[in-house]
């Protein structure tokens, strides 16, 4: 259902934002969950529930999309069967990615560095540049150089939660710091 509600009405322009996000999240909250030991089928369903959902507030907006994705799934998901409590998790996973993240839980953590991967993986640079096109497009960005000071200032910031992103994803992201700093001394606005 989630799927199908993407794919018909999330912008063109959410170059970022897209299914395809969607869909890296809900496959790196199974990997991170497998590293960390998750293996109660259960909580891995609340995990993979919330993966779908915590973008589709881009649905109906741009700003505060968290909390719209919130509402989407408390609005949706009693028809499906899941409990109060079911609800009660789902959202709070939703609402821990919102920026600055702040998880209260391993599962909350597992979704904020799925939600995040990229910074510290090979395709980095492809997928920041995705996000580069829609945050111009939405005028919050205007140069590559601005982009570039964005981007060092928001990796320096974040932090990894699980163990396991901490280790596999880290000393690529400082990386990525390092090489985006490089570029930003030799450019010029």
């Amino acid at each position: 259902h989630v799927i199908n509600q993407l794919l018909a009405g999330l912008s063109e322009k959410l170059t970022y934002h897209s299914i395809y996000h969607t869909l890296d999240v809900l496959e790196q909250c199974q990997r991170i969950a497998g590293e960390e030991g998750i293996a109660d089928e259960h909580e891995l369903y609340l995990l993979k529930t919330a993966a779908l959902y915590h973008d589709t507030g881009f649905l109906h907006t741009y700003k505060g999309h968290e909390e719209a994705g919130y509402k989407l799934a408390m609005q949706f998901l009693p028809a499906y069967g899941f409990s109060g409590q079911d609800l009660k998790k789902i959202g709070g996973m939703i609402l821990a990615t919102q920026l600055p993240q702040t998880p209260r839980n391993k599962m909350e953590e597992i979704i904020c560095d799925a939600d995040l991967d990229y910074l510290g993986r090979p395709d980095f640079f492809s997928i920041a540049q995705l996000l580069y096109v829609e945050m111009k497009e939405k005028n919050l960005v205007n140069t590559q150089n601005e982009w570039n000071r964005m981007q060092v200032k928001f990796i320096k910031e974040h932090r990894y939660f699980t163990h396991s992103n901490q280790q596999a994803r880290d000393p690529r992201k400082k990386r990525h710091c390092e090489i985006l700093e490089s570029d930003l001394l030799k450019r010029k606005d």
